[in-house]
């Protein structure tokens, strides 16, 4: 069991989605629309698991599954759906073992899509929403240090709470 930790924002973290994101561009190929960085390392400023999250925004699942070899050759382990339907779910590790980059897969107007963007679109533009999520994340990972799924039971209501709000203002925002 991987240690629950973390860290301060690293300015880093931008360019290694940068060069993550070429990779999997390149492996998904046509099938890709586009790709985003999400998760907490991409809200400057707040306390993250230093792993960089993507989202593949693809026409085809099918195409996805037919490219896990691609995947695999950049050091991707191929997860399927992992827990939540509709996605497809790849994550790689650093030599040492490390979690460095997910990449979770979704098809072109897919909920998910929306609620993973809203969410950081939302935390991007309300810093002091960023700054309890951070601090929450701070306080159940010292509290959790060795059990992930503590952290992530823990954090699961503030995300519901803020998806919803940043549904809802995403929506007043569209168009």
């Amino acid at each position: 069991m991987s240690r629950v930790s973390v860290v301060a924002y690293d300015e880093r973290w931008p360019h290694a989605f940068a060069v993550s994101s070429e990779e999997v561009s390149a492996a998904l190929r046509s099938n890709l629309i586009e790709i985003h960085h999400i998760g907490s390392t991409s809200i400057p400023g707040i306390y993250a698991k230093p792993i960089i999250d993507m989202l593949a925004v693809v026409r085809d699942l099918t195409a996805i599954d037919q490219r896990t070899d691609r995947m695999e050759s950049l050091g991707y382990e191929a997860m399927g759906e992992f827990g939540i339907p509709g996605r497809r779910y790849f994550r790689r590790n650093a030599s040492n073992g490390q979690r460095t980059e997910h990449v979770h897969a979704f098809v072109v107007g897919s909920v998910d899509v929306l609620r993973h963007l809203a969410f950081r679109d939302y935390l991007r533009a309300f810093p002091k929403i960023a700054d309890r999520y951070s601090d929450l994340k701070r306080r159940l990972a010292a509290a959790n240090t060795n059990d992930i799924d503590a952290y992530i039971h823990g954090k699961n209501g503030f995300i519901k709470e803020v998806e919803a709000s940043a549904l809802a203002w995403r929506e007043g925002h569209s168009g």
